[in-house]
């Protein structure tokens, strides 16, 4: 199955073996256009999924924003344009084929749990992905809630997304350190709002979890990166196509 995983940053897919969780080859990444129109992401989109010819059926796709029944009903950090656009609809012109599009956490967080770091593990799970925004998948005994968008929270004020994603860690220039610190801040208090029983930190990132994990010291909740890394969200993407 293909996955599309659509960000801020980069479109990027990949054919997934399903039933292992793993890519099958290389991906293939273009960078997200500006501004982010619906029709400039579909023309990329398909240049992707182009790009993976041999690979027949439907594709499976992300998107950074509520998805309702293959409609956008927010735009986290693409264009305004994208409210009340049927992004499945959209995209399947675009590429020829059925479509199915979810919200890009919440794929990225059915893939940990399938075949990541939240495998088998009961209760209440949140995987959180840091990197142009911040997302969250929230599941009960392994099963998705879907649409939380958690990352929208607000630290004295100001949305944390806004504080502590990967994304204003570059822009501020900040170390290591001090950027965990705002990290743990939005971690606490989302774990006062859901009382998780396991936070995996997701995106990019999470590769560089020895860098930052460390300076975590005021969230109880165990706290473990995904296992995925940046590819959760086209294996999520895939395995929600099937």
């Amino acid at each position: 199955m293909l996955g599309i995983d659509i960000g801020g940053t980069g479109i990027k897919g990949a054919p997934v073996d399903v039933g292992a969780g793993a890519l099958t080859t290389e991906r293939h990444r273009i960078p997200t256009p500006h501004p982010a129109t619906p029709d400039a992401v579909a023309e990329v989109v398909a240049e992707v999924a182009a790009a993976f010819a041999d690979v027949s059926g439907p594709i499976g796709a992300t998107f950074p924003a509520v998805m309702k029944a293959g409609v956008a009903r927010t735009a986290a950090n693409v264009d305004e344009a994208w409210v009340g656009t049927d992004v499945a609809a959209l995209l399947g012109e675009a590429t020829g084929r059925p479509v199915t599009v979810t919200n890009d956490a919440d794929a990225a967080g059915v893939a940990e749990l399938r075949f990541g770091a939240g495998r088998d593990v009961t209760g209440t799970v949140v995987v959180v992905t840091l990197g142009t925004g911040i997302g969250s998948a929230l599941f009960v005994d392994g099963v998705l809630v879907p649409n939380t968008e958690l990352g929208h929270i607000e630290l004295d004020g100001t949305e944390a997304e806004a504080i502590a994603s990967e994304h204003e860690r570059e822009v501020d220039d900040l170390s290591w350190k001090k950027w965990s610190k705002r990290v743990d801040a939005y971690l606490v208090e989302l774990e006062s709002l859901v009382w998780p029983d396991l936070i995996v930190i997701g995106g990019g990132v999470s590769k560089k979890s020895a860098k930052f994990f460390p300076h975590l010291k005021h969230v109880r909740t165990e706290v473990v990166a995904a296992a995925l890394h940046n590819d959760a969200g086209i294996v999520g993407a895939a395995v929600l196509a099937r």
